[in-house]
C-alpha cells in the first residue's frame, strides 16, 4: 500500500498546478492581533500549520519553485481579463 501512496505523491509533483484548501484565522496574544493559517493539499491530503502569514508565504513560494519550468500562455480569465495559464 505504501508503494501506491508514494507513486501518487510523485505523480502530484509532476502536475503543473497546485491546489490547496487554505484556512486563515485571527488570534490575539498579549494584546496583539495576528494570523494563523493551515493548508491542505487537495491531491495528497497533507496538512500544514503556520504561525504567521510570513511562514505561509514562504511555504507557497517554496511549493511554486518546485513546480517544473513551464512556458505560460495567455488566456482570458473569468471576467475577460488576461491571465497567464500553464499549458
Amino acid at each position: 500500500m505504501a508503494g501506491a501512496n508514494t507513486e501518487k505523491v510523485v505523480r502530484d509533483r509532476n502536475r503543473r498546478y497546485l491546489a490547496y484548501l487554505l484556512r486563515l484565522w485571527q488570534v490575539r496574544e498579549k494584546g496583539q492581533v495576528g494570523w494563523r493559517a493551515s493548508t491542505e493539499n487537495v491531491h495528497t491530503g497533507e496538512q500544514r500549520g503556520f504561525s504567521g502569514l510570513a511562514d505561509l508565504y514562504a511555504f507557497i513560494e517554496g511549493e511554486v519553485s518546485q513546480v517544473g519550468q513551464v512556458q505560460p500562455t495567455r488566456g482570458l480569465g473569468d471576467r475577460g481579463t488576461d491571465i497567464e495559464r500553464l499549458s
